[in-house]
């Protein structure tokens, strides 16, 4: 396992919480997230709301390890979990009838993981 290299204390939060979440659970889709969040920061991962649209389906559950950001229009429902939204990509997500959690809030909301996506 990668150790957390960054200095922000809600990212370290994080992976903390998905690391004991995904031992508890025993399940790895915790640990893959965050894996992907202690990447280094030019390797971090930002997806536009057009990409969830493009290729997820109504009603799915997604995680973005990552930040999501406002460019393009969604058409149907979603879960989103992220790291961060912008407030643009928040407000899309939701006029569209989806929610958005953070990655500990989802990870409470569906501990096994179960028909969750990553996209990223």
């Amino acid at each position: 396992m990668r150790k957390v290299r960054s200095t922000n204390p809600e990212l370290i939060n994080a992976v903390n919480f998905l690391k004991k979440q995904s031992k508890e659970s025993n399940v790895g889709i915790w640990r893959d997230v965050a894996e992907r969040l202690t990447k280094p920061r030019r390797n971090g991962i930002a997806i536009n709301v057009s990409r969830l649209n493009r290729y997820t389906h109504k009603s799915e559950t997604v995680v973005v390890p990552g930040k999501v950001l406002g460019t393009g229009q969604i058409g149907h429902p979603l879960t989103v979990g992220a790291f961060a939204f912008s407030a643009k990509a928040r407000v899309k997500i939701e006029a569209a009838k989806g929610k958005c959690y953070s990655l500990d809030d989802l990870a409470k909301k569906d501990p096994k993981g179960s028909k969750v996506k990553i996209i990223g």
